[in-house]
């Protein structure tokens, strides 16, 4: 409880001390004048939550602005269970299987290929914009096509009216290209296949916080 021990030592000036009072599980332990946690194998995933699901209309694109309402956290031996876990709680559960639309920016183009490989491993079938389904296909993985709004019907809204599609994987922005949010959009991608990995394994178990510090 981070923030208990924070307030108690403001008030006694004693980070061991504090520590004690509240690591009833032995979780910190000192060596050589260092304070380390004592890793028990689990991972933990913190997501942030969002009310975008409960504003009908709302542009789900985030600026500097605060927008989240509050933030939650999945817990397992396991990465992929963690992050689908996190993901499930703040309202955002991840498909395994289904159809997924794939729209890259110019930049994020190079890495088409590779989400196309993993999610086709994984069960789904593709569908993208033209310039993302040619690199696609030019790589022997088989992916469809479809208009953007722009260039008629039936498009892609269509397809997410109906029902069609389980799961977007969208980039394709007019925003900043920069390399960190490139980077942050390629290690979400990422995190989702291993999100889905989890889930076909069949291993959303739950267990209390005290059996992963105990």
């Amino acid at each position: 409880p981070m923030a208990k021990v924070a307030t108690r030592v403001m008030w006694q000036g004693n980070l061991r001390e504090a520590l004690s009072f509240y690591d009833k599980h032995g979780v910190v332990y000192e060596e050589d004048g260092l304070l380390i946690p004592r890793l028990k194998g689990h991972i933990a995933v913190k997501e942030a939550v969002f009310p975008f699901n409960k504003l009908a209309g709302s542009d789900v694109s985030l600026g500097p602005e605060m927008k989240s309402t509050g933030e939650v956290m999945g817990i397992s031996c396991d990465f992929g269970v963690s992050f689908a876990k996190s993901q499930a709680a703040a309202g955002n559960r991840l498909p395994t299987g289904g159809k997924l639309f794939i729209s890259l920016s110019q930049a994020d183009k190079v890495h088409a290929v590779t989400l196309a490989k993993e999610y086709k491993a994984l069960g789904f079938s593709l569908i993208a914009t033209s310039g993302t389904a040619k690199e696609i296909n030019d790589a022997g993985i088989e992916c469809e096509s479809v208009l953007k709004i722009s260039e008629g019907r039936p498009n892609i809204e269509d397809h997410l009216k109906n029902g069609q599609i389980a799961m977007v994987i969208n980039t394709s922005d007019n925003h900043s290209v920069k390399d960190d949010t490139t980077k942050i959009r390629q290690s979400a991608a990422n995190a989702a296949i291993e999100g889905a990995k989890g889930l076909q394994k069949g291993e959303f178990g739950v267990k209390a916080i005290q059996d992963y510090l105990g």
